[in-house]
């Protein structure tokens, strides 16, 4: 399977809403960084700490909350998704619509490290209390 057929596949878990799938492609030392200013900011190392840290997180803080790749694109020891999140906020009730680079990067045929690029200001303000 190719780079771009295992992130392909992260995706497809993505949209039927499999974590299990989703998380498929993390090894015990894949770094997965969520960029400064997301509301889940850090870097969390194997599959466990981003689903706590990241994938709980969202479920429980966020109504319908979704990625939407909109290109997919090879660069040899990278794969790079573009796209956008939406979601509803539980506690304040708002929405926002976010654009979003993930940059995924692989070692000898797996995934090293992954990385979210993020205009985090829509989700920021949809999260905050005013």
């Amino acid at each position: 399977m190719s780079t771009v057929d295992i992130i392909a596949a992260h995706y497809d878990a993505s949209d039927r809403g499999d974590l299990a799938g989703m998380l498929a492609p993390l090894g015990q030392e894949t770094t997965w960084t969520e960029a400064a200013g997301f509301p889940y900011a850090g870097t969390y190392v194997g599959p466990e700490e981003v689903r706590e840290h990241v994938f709980d997180a969202i479920a429980r803080d966020w109504e319908g909350y979704t990625f939407t790749l909109e290109e997919l694109l090879d660069a040899g020891d990278a794969v790079i998704g573009l796209g956008s999140y939406r979601g509803k906020h539980r506690r304040t009730g708002r929405s926002f619509t976010a654009r979003v680079a993930h940059v995924w990067k692989f070692d000898g045929g797996k995934l090293a490290a992954f990385e979210q690029i993020v205009d985090s200001a829509p989700v920021a303000r949809a999260a905050e209390d005013r």
